[in-house]
């Protein structure tokens, strides 16, 4: 089973900077991707961006290309999201995510960190 544990979040001005940590643990990790998500008040969660562990591909919601950064460090079993020139719309609980094979959907839930931008 897998365990992730994010971190990172807090309060910042809009067109500030957050970068947010999701560490995993569990027995030879070794996923097909990982992921973040967001869920705002009263919304549905909703995609934010991933990345493939072994070749590094990422992808990302049209909503932060370009202001947001995925990447990995295998040898550490973490994902980082860097997050710059945020918007008050992107206050929400930040979720990371494990995509197990190609196939199956993304879970192992973390508990979420709270990431809050002010104007």
């Amino acid at each position: 089973q897998v365990q992730l544990v994010e971190s990172g979040g807090g309060l910042v001005q809009a067109g500030g900077s957050l970068r947010l940590s999701c560490a995993a643990s569990g027995r030879s990790f070794s996923p097909y991707a990982m992921g973040w998500f967001r869920q705002a008040p009263g919304k549905e969660r909703e995609y934010v961006a991933s990345i493939t562990w072994s070749s590094g591909t990422t992808n990302y919601a049209d909503s932060v290309k370009g202001r947001f950064t995925i990447s990995r460090d295998n040898t550490k079993n973490t994902v980082y999201l860097q997050m710059n020139n945020l918007k008050p719309e992107d206050t929400a609980v930040y979720y990371c995510a494990v995509k197990r094979t190609m196939f199956r959907n993304f879970g192992d839930w973390g508990q979420g960190t709270q990431v809050t931008v002010s104007s």
